[in-house]
Parts: C-alpha cells; structure tokens; sequence
C-alpha cells in the first residue's frame, strides 16, 4: 500500500508543481525559442463597440464618458449599449448621457449571452469590440487592437484589464494573481494563439461573430474559439488596456466557479481543443482544463500523504496542515509578513475552490447564463454591478 500511496503522491505532486509552476515556465522557456508574431497595421475601419449591461446604473456615466475619450475617427464608431431588462434606471441615464452615435436596445430579460446576440445582430460595424459596463478604457485602446486587426491572420485580440491597487492584502492578492494570468496568455500570444479573451476588452472580425448558445458562461472564449477554428489567430494586445477596481474575494469566487463551469461547457461545444494534432491543446490543455483538475490532486496528495513512510507521512501531513490552517485563520490574523502568507494560502485555496464547486454550479443553472454579481473596493464599497 506503501507503493500506491507513494506513487499517486508523487502523480499528484508533479501534476500541481506542472500546472502551477512548470506549464508557465515552459511558455517563457519556448517563446525565447519560437516567437509567432504579427504585422501591426493601422487601416481604419468602422467599429460597432457593444456593450451589454444589466442593473448598471452606477458605472453608465463614467462608461460613456471613457468611450467619449477614445482616440478613434468618432465617424467610424457606433455605440450599441443592450439593456437586458434592468430594473433601475440604466435605459434612462444612457438616453440623458448618451454620445449621438449611440443606440440603446431594450431586450427583456434573457442573460448576458441573448444580450450579446441581440447587439451583433444591431452592429453593423467590420469590427466589433466588446466591453462591459464597469471597466474604464484607455484612451488609446481601441486604436491599438484595430491596428492588431491589421494583420490579416488575427481574428480576434485582447486586451489587457488592470487591477488597481486595493486596501487590503486579499486584494493585492487577486491583482497579484491577474498580473500571473496576464504573464500567461502573453507568452501563449507570443507562441501563436491564446485560448480566449478578456470580456471586458476585446475585438474581432465582424464576419467571424457566431450566434452565442444561450447557456454558455464564457462567451469570451466562445466567440475565439469559434474564430479559431475558422483558421485565424486570438493574440493578447499589452498596449490596449481597461482598468477595474479590486474585487473582494468572495465576488472573485463567484466569478471563479462560473468561469470554471464554462470550460467545461467550451470543452463541450469544441471537443477538437483537446485533440493534440491541433497546436492549442497544449495550451488548453495545460491552462485551462489543469486548473479543472487542481484540486483533484489537491484532494489526491492529501488522501495519499496518510499512507506515506515515516518520515515523509509526517513531514506531508505537517506542511499541508500549516498551509491550510493559515488559509483558515487568515481573517484572524495581523501583522505584515504573516498576514501576506496566510492571505495568499487562503486566496489560493478559495480559487482552487472555485474549480471543485463548478460542476454543482454546471449542473444547478440548468444552462442559463444570466449575470455576475461583484462587489467591487474601494472606491463604491457595498455596490452590487452585473458584468
């Protein structure tokens, strides 16, 4: 049993120390080697900017505002802002502030994914670029994944979201973990394609926009993906940036179950990303469908330490119970250099559990997708946005 015990620790070990530390390794170790790149070309074209919103009465002036600020020709952009049957005064405030470009669709209510569908079918721009309610744009933004777009190999590009700096440690955390996500997909980026978008900035071809199925959570994989497979690339632009305010952590769990039960329902609707003939699976492969099984090996190693020999068993057992015992305590705990340990392990093992509550999520939605809710720091403390 010893044997069992010691080589299932060993699996498990090694796969955790791949998806955590080796897989990211191997993008930077193979993207000095091999870099694909892409011919930046600025060729105005027109734009259809989609925004779709539920309940967002807090954020419509200031996101009206930053798209006022874009530097692109106001003459190539159409505003298309879908209300998704709100209920505070979101149709009200985008008429009193509205661009004249604007025009505002009132749907009933039917999820974030009929939103989306509902404003590609009014956009009648070459390129859609998708934003959400909350995120302030950089000015320059949009130029820049235009000018990606140049490249005729490039089907979609996103943008980078930037994590303002937040008032506690658990926000520092999850900026420290975007900023982690971020170093990912720009080496994936540099290797060719990267296996989705950020929602909350990107572009593509208007003429690679599929219809959004209505249950699927992450559309900002599903519109990639579905260009992807046409033969074109997904890349990450640095230069095009959306700026949000720290989120507290149990609004990034939340976020973290719904997005992990969405690549089970993108493993779903693409079955050939795992197929290794194709160049994404590794990439897929090792980002996204490892972090479904994280906490799998998680649970593994524990269970398997117990069977371990002396004095290994021990010393498992002991490192595991002081890391998870710190995440526990965390909230108790003050003080500088403790406190950053303990807010980490804890960040860490409320996200890892994000991914073991996703299929429950899966299977309780019975496929709807609707909309997100976030609690967002500092600066509106205690308001509830749908993004």
């Amino acid at each position: 049993m010893q044997g069992v015990a010691t080589s299932v620790f060993a699996a498990s070990a090694v796969f955790v120390s791949y998806v955590l530390a080796g897989y990211p390794l191997a993008l930077a170790l193979r993207s000095r080697l091999r870099t694909t790149g892409f011919q930046r070309r600025w060729m105005p074209k027109t734009v259809s900017i989609v925004v779709p919103i539920h309940n967002g009465e807090p954020w419509i002036q200031q996101k009206l505002e930053s798209i006022a600020e874009l530097d692109y020709p106001p003459d190539l952009m159409q505003i298309v802002l879908i209300d998704d049957g709100s209920t505070d005064r979101t149709a009200e405030l985008i008429r009193r502030f509205a661009p004249p470009c604007t025009e505002l669709v009132e749907v009933p209510r039917g999820g974030k994914a009929a939103a989306l569908n509902a404003g590609i079918r009014r956009a009648s721009g070459e390129i859609l670029f998708f934003t959400d309610i909350r995120q302030r744009l950089d000015s320059l933004c949009l130029r820049s994944l235009v000018e990606c777009l140049g490249d005729d190999s490039v089907g979609v590009v996103s943008g980078e979201l930037v994590i303002l700096p937040g008032a506690t440690q658990q926000e520092a955390d999850i900026g420290l973990y975007w900023r982690y996500e971020k170093w990912i997909r720009k080496h994936q980026s540099r290797l060719g394609t990267v296996p989705g978008a950020t929602g909350s900035i990107y572009a593509m071809r208007r003429q690679l926009a599929v219809p959004v199925p209505s249950n699927v959570l992450l559309d900002d994989v599903y519109l990639p993906m579905a260009a992807y497979f046409k033969g074109y690339r997904v890349i990450f632009d640095h230069n095009a940036r959306a700026f949000d305010f720290p989120t507290a952590l149990k609004s990034e769990f939340r976020r973290k179950v719904r997005t992990q039960a969405g690549v089970y329902q993108i493993i779903g609707a693409f079955p050939r990303l795992l197929i290794p003939a194709r160049g994404m699976w590794f990439h897929f492969g090792s980002h996204k469908v490892g972090r479904l099984l994280l906490p799998f090996a998680l649970l593994s190693i524990a269970v398997s330490s117990f069977g371990l020999p002396q004095p290994w068993k021990a010393i498992a057992l002991w490192l595991q119970a002081g890391f998870y015992g710190m995440a526990i305590v965390d909230r108790w705990i003050s003080g500088s250099t403790l406190k950053r340990a303990s807010s980490m392990a804890r960040t860490f093992v409320v996200l890892v559990g994000a991914a073991l509550c996703a299929p429950a999520f899966l299977l309780l939605s019975r496929g709807r997708s609707g909309w997100n809710a976030t609690e967002v720091q500092p600066a509106v403390a205690g308001i509830e946005n749908h993004t």
